[in-house]
């Protein structure tokens, strides 16, 4: 299997490297303390054609496919991890519209969402009692005379309180189960839709992250996405895809922690030599590099066959597991060799460590991603 980039490929990437190095990379630490959110950095992205790199080019999008997405938040999350989400959940949004909703529907919001025209995105599955299992939501969505009225609550939702646009799960059917589910685009200044709170968390502090109220918020019939009862369907769908996504952040994250411990551990000298030619420090990198290079052509793998058009659940999850669980001990092992100056937030590996530790929960817990291959293994599939 080859899936060596082309030179548009790396040419979206050099694009995305140059743009966090000039605009995000330089501000991180900031944001950081500060919790900003980067309305402005978006816009940016959406006019670099960063918000949505896989969106066919008929609704505004690069088409360039999973490959040149995956490169690309590498790079991002390399340069501020907390944007790189808001990226990441964009396109996902994004692509699942344009792909799956109908072309009038892509044709309204598509467009804005990857110009930056509406901010980012937002995926609105998750709430307080249905993580894991979507389910077991409680979202009711009731016809009315013209559409559907949804009523619920919506948690964990990246960028809820900013997007323009999101997609927005609920029941049509109570008595269908999972089949009863179906997904909706919602204007993200809808009359009835409310922030309750917004979290303090351990990272990602410039990436917020929302607790939705929706009271009676009244959609359009054309405002569902497919037919009535896919949305569960689309959203394990979206979650495939986005598993790439998250492999790729744990990539980027895991990879600035890395080059930095590389610096210092040739800038710092104990016993009168750097402190990388020590065999206890240099063993600890050069596994962190080989756990760095595995995960990266992992995701890269999973990345090549959703883009020509095969089977590539079982290989996201296996990516999203093996790049989040070791990028977690790259950025460990980048803190260890700093010292007591690793933990310290002077030195950026201190970052790196807590914006990275979520990649082993959202986008499905590395719990989740290990039933999804066991499953697969049962059913003879690789």
């Amino acid at each position: 299997m080859d899936f060596t980039p082309t030179e548009d490929q790396l040419s979206v990437q050099r694009v995305a490297r140059d743009f966090a190095e000039r605009n995000l990379a330089p501000k991180a630490a900031a944001r950081d303390v500060s919790g900003e959110f980067p309305i402005a950095e978006l816009r940016e992205l959406g006019k670099l054609g960063l918000l949505g790199i896989a969106v066919p080019e008929a609704f505004g999008g690069g088409g360039m496919g999973a490959i040149a997405y995956s490169l690309a938040l590498q790079e991002l999350a390399r340069g501020d991890a907390a944007v790189a989400v808001a990226v990441s959940v964009t396109n996902m949004v994004a692509e699942l519209i344009a792909q799956n909703a109908s072309p009038a529907l892509a044709q309204r919001w598509v467009p804005r969402l990857v110009s930056g025209e509406l901010v980012c995105g937002a995926f609105a599955l998750s709430e307080p009692e249905a993580g894991s299992d979507p389910g077991a939501m409680r979202t009711l969505a009731t016809r009315t005379a013209t559409g559907w009225r949804l009523s619920g609550s919506k948690q964990w939702i990246t960028s809820g309180d900013h997007a323009g646009a999101m997609v927005v799960w609920a029941i049509t059917d109570p008595a269908a189960g999972r089949k009863g589910i179906s997904a909706f685009v919602v204007d993200g200044k809808a009359p009835g839709l409310t922030v309750a709170r917004l979290e303090d968390k351990l990272g990602l502090h410039g990436s917020s992250t929302a607790q939705l109220v929706l009271d009676g918020v009244e959609v359009d019939d054309d405002a569902m996405i497919g037919e009535p009862g896919r949305g569960f369907a689309l959203a394990m769908l979206a979650l495939d895809g986005g598993r790439i996504g998250i492999a790729s952040q744990a990539v980027g994250i895991a990879r600035g922690a890395l080059e930095a411990a590389v610096r210092y551990a040739g800038e710092r000298q104990t016993f009168g030599q750097p402190i990388i030619k020590h065999q206890a420090i240099g063993g600890m990198l050069a596994d962190a590099a080989t756990w760095l290079d595995a995960a990266t052509l992992m995701t890269l793998r999973a990345a090549h066959a959703k883009q020509q058009g095969h089977p590539y659940a079982q290989l996201a999850a296996m990516a999203k597991l093996f790049a989040s669980e070791h990028a977690w001990k790259i950025c460990d092992i980048a803190l260890q060799v700093h010292g007591g100056y690793g933990y310290v937030r002077d030195f950026p590996v201190e970052r790196a460590l807590r914006d990275v530790r979520v990649t082993r929960i959202y986008e499905g817990t590395s719990e989740i991603q290990r039933i999804v291959i066991a499953r697969n293994l049962i059913r003879g599939s690789m």
